[in-house]
């Protein structure tokens, strides 16, 4: 029983180390991003954060209609642009193009916006 617990913490320490390294690079300036999907996911929550914080925020302002929309495609885009080029500093062809990059999560984060 001790030695099944054991390794099973291992592997749940080791895990959690390996989340934890990806979350420090994200909040690290100028981080290097071997694995290009890791960074993706990263833009990907980033943005399921803004949506709901965004969606709340002009909820309680009240704004709404199509400046409400047209000011959430641009807090969405400008907030995930200035993350990769100005904090991160990657070179976004590695990734597609700054398109790639500001549309990476982009409905889904408009969902929870909405």
């Amino acid at each position: 029983g001790v030695e099944m617990s054991r390794s099973k913490s291992e592997k749940i320490g080791n895990g959690g180390k390996c989340e934890l390294s990806v979350w420090t690079r994200a909040i690290t300036a100028n981080s290097e991003w071997p694995d290009k999907e890791e960074f993706l996911d990263v833009i990907y929550w980033a943005k399921q954060a803004i949506g709901i914080i965004v969606g709340i925020g002009w909820g309680l302002i009240p704004l709404k209609g199509f400046i409400a929309l047209l000011l959430f495609v641009l807090v969405n885009a400008g907030v995930t642009y200035l993350y990769f080029s100005n904090f991160q500093q990657i070179d976004e062809e590695e990734f597609g193009g700054i398109w790639e990059l500001i549309k990476e999560g982009f409905m889904t984060s408009f969902a929870g916006f909405l």
